[in-house]
């Protein structure tokens, strides 16, 4: 009997990885790192507007969003890539979006409906190789075809590079999904590669989803670049400026609120349309309240500062604590780690077994890329660097301990 699309979604990272380490109990009191979820506190203000904006909870949301988030969304973009005032308009290029995750599926099927009656057979839906989950769940229910593009090293600079594929296989992608900072490997894509990225998308004629959810995260005094700085740099204004382009963005890493569900997507305005009207049919509302909490963090930078402040000093920690593990880089945007071992599976459950850290094996992240199996992410584990210092001084040690025991890859990989 064939595998139906809804069997496929069972390829997932994390019911994979219960699998693996069904039966197996943590050697010591667990610190889980395998889920890229913020411990840190998000500012008091949120819960303080959340509770002076109750008399909204009677009020149905609307899919697009209230003209004050969706103000203070297209104001932090207008200040966050210092864009001419009008380039992006709170009314047409902006909706809201519950977190990043649901919305970068539901631009995946969009994208493979409108593109289907364009070409011969499956459109393409390309994503990087490792990559994040959602990217091919949308290929799948979007009845689409994978195309995963290596992404899990440094001879890509930890990024796909899309415009380098062939004109026919351009010529048939729906979207291509440009993470950046990079969730697994914190990759950072460069103005120069996003503005490729960008033009080869309008050659061609897919979507470019710039998931930019790790921006806000990164090391050093200047934030990364980003789809915007792209559109400034090719100099475009007016109606086209955001031709081909969806951003998202969200509040869960950028301010530790993972669990208020708020975020964004902004680009070219009949995009941003069609998805509202996906979001209308199928899509988790945002309500009231907290859109108002939402608003107030997109306009607040001081906890932002202090936020950024937490994540540099956790890297400081893994710098000093694994830094002379060979293969070992620093990330140059996001909190997580994506460390060389010489088997991910094994490195996971021992971690489990004998340190009670759980991570996420490289492999679950990954598509195979022969009929052997093998993958691009066989070879590394990714840690989310998301608890306080104490916590991650521990896990850190526990993580150096057992990779030393056989684990870590030789110096020339």
């Amino acid at each position: 009997m064939a595998e139906s699309a809804a069997d496929k979604l069972f390829d997932y990272p994390y019911r994979r990885l219960a699998t693996l380490l069904k039966g197996l109990e943590p050697g010591e009191s667990p610190i889980l790192t395998h889920v890229g979820e913020p411990q840190g506190a998000p500012p008091a203000f949120l819960s303080e507007t959340v509770t002076r904006n109750a008399h909204l909870w009677s009020k149905y949301p609307s899919p697009r969003g209230t003209p004050d988030y969706l103000k203070a969304v297209a104001d932090w973009i207008t200040r966050r890539y210092d864009l001419a005032p009008g380039t992006v308009d709170a009314a047409r290029h902006v909706t809201t979006a519950c977190g990043t995750r649901e919305a970068l599926f539901q631009a995946g099927i969009l994208a493979a409906a409108i593109k289907r009656p364009q070409v011969k057979g499956k459109p393409l839906i390309g994503m990087p190789n490792p990559a994040y989950h959602v990217y091919y769940g949308a290929a799948v229910m979007g009845d689409a075809e994978p195309l995963p593009v290596p992404a899990a090293d440094a001879s890509t600079n930890y990024l796909p590079d899309y415009p380098s594929l062939s004109a026919d296989v351009l010529d048939r992608m729906a979207i291509a999904y440009l993470c950046t900072p990079s969730n697994p490997t914190g990759g950072v894509a460069d103005l120069q590669t996003l503005t490729r990225n960008v033009e080869a998308a309008r050659r061609h004629g897919y979507i470019l989803a710039l998931d930019e959810c790790y921006s806000e995260i990164f090391n050093g005094s200047e934030p990364p670049a980003g789809g915007f700085d792209a559109v400034k740099a090719l100099g475009e204004a007016g109606e086209g400026a955001l031709d081909n382009i969806l951003v998202f963005n969200s509040l869960s890493k950028r301010s530790s609120a993972p669990g208020l569900r708020c975020g964004f997507v902004a680009g070219q305005a009949d995009l941003i349309d069609k998805l509202v009207m996906v979001r209308g049919y199928g899509g988790a509302q945002i309500p009231e309240p907290l859109m108002a909490a939402g608003a107030a963090l997109w306009r607040d930078e001081d906890h932002l500062v202090a936020n950024r402040a937490l994540y540099s000093g956790l890297f400081d920690l893994s710098d000093e604590i694994l830094g002379d593990l060979p293969g070992y880089t620093r990330p140059t945007g996001g909190f997580f780690l994506w460390l060389p071992v010489t088997d991910s599976e094994e490195a996971a459950k021992r971690l489990w077994v004998e340190a009670g850290v759980k991570v996420l094996p490289g492999r679950l992240m990954s598509r195979p890329v022969d009929t052997e199996g093998h993958t691009p992410g066989d070879g590394f584990i990714r840690i989310a660097l998301v608890h306080d210092p104490e916590t991650v001084r521990e896990m850190l040690g526990r993580v150096r301990r057992v990779l030393l025991d056989g684990l870590t890859v030789t110096e020339e990989g």
